[in-house]
Parts: C-alpha cells; sequence; structure tokens
C-alpha cells in the first residue's frame, strides 16, 4: 500500500507542476522558445488523446511515465527559476482553493487535435489516391 500511496503522490505533484508550468507560459517575463516547450508539454499532458493508446498494454502508459516528465523537466530548466518560484507557488494555492478549470484551454487543445487529425485525413489520401 506505501508503493500505491507514493504513486498518488508523484501524480499529485506532477499535476501541480504542470500546472505551475501552464502558469509560467502565460507569464510575459518567459522567453518565447519556454512559452513554445512548456505549451507543447503542457497540452499533451492535459490531453485525452495520447501518441499511444493506454490501452495498449505496457506500451499505453509509456508516454505518460517516461515522455511527459522529460518534457517537463525540459520545460523546468527553460523557465528562469524566479518566475517559476512564483508559478509553483500560485499553483498550489490554486489547487488548494479548488481545481482550475479553463475552457479556452480545452478548446485549444480540442481545436489542435481536430487540425492534426485533418492533415493526417488529407496526408492519407494524397498517399493512397492519387498514386492510383
Amino acid at each position: 500500500m506505501a508503493v500505491l500511496a507514493g504513486l498518488k503522490q508523484r501524480a499529485r505533484n506532477l499535476k501541480a507542476e504542470t500546472f505551475a508550468l501552464y502558469l509560467a507560459a502565460r507569464d510575459p517575463r518567459t522567453p518565447w522558445y519556454a512559452k513554445l516547450v512548456v505549451a507543447v508539454i503542457v497540452a499533451y499532458a492535459f490531453s485525452p488523446i495520447d501518441l499511444i493508446p493506454d490501452f495498449i498494454p505496457v506500451l499505453g502508459y509509456l508516454d505518460d511515465l517516461i515522455l511527459i516528465p522529460i518534457g517537463i523537466a525540459l520545460a523546468i530548466k527553460l523557465v528562469p527559476h524566479q518566475i517559476l518560484a512564483e508559478c509553483r507557488a500560485r499553483a498550489q494555492e490554486t489547487i488548494q482553493n479548488g481545481k482550475p478549470v479553463s475552457r479556452v484551454a480545452a478548446a485549444a487543445i480540442v481545436v489542435i487535435w481536430l487540425l492534426l487529425a485533418a492533415l493526417c485525413i488529407m496526408w492519407a489520401y494524397e498517399a493512397f489516391m492519387v498514386s492510383e
């Protein structure tokens, strides 16, 4: 049971860190390249769609266990320390007052995935239909 409790705590910490990075991406003092990396990582972390679907045994959780933590570590290195510390404090305060909800962020993630799906469909159409 101690292992399960430890994993749950790490998951909560990861969610809090992801939310702090989201706040850092919205801070005007954060460099543009850090904002770009943070936006991609946070969008992927909060997205209900994974590169490898979770129902695939072992590999399904590989992106959640490896890709997201590596991306978060990279993003943490890119965001200035002072900004990140302020955003971590704001994230903890927001989480303690209730879960954050951003309908705009949810809509943006859905639009991005729809655009990616449209691009894949166009690519598949050109690859398979045009070659006939």
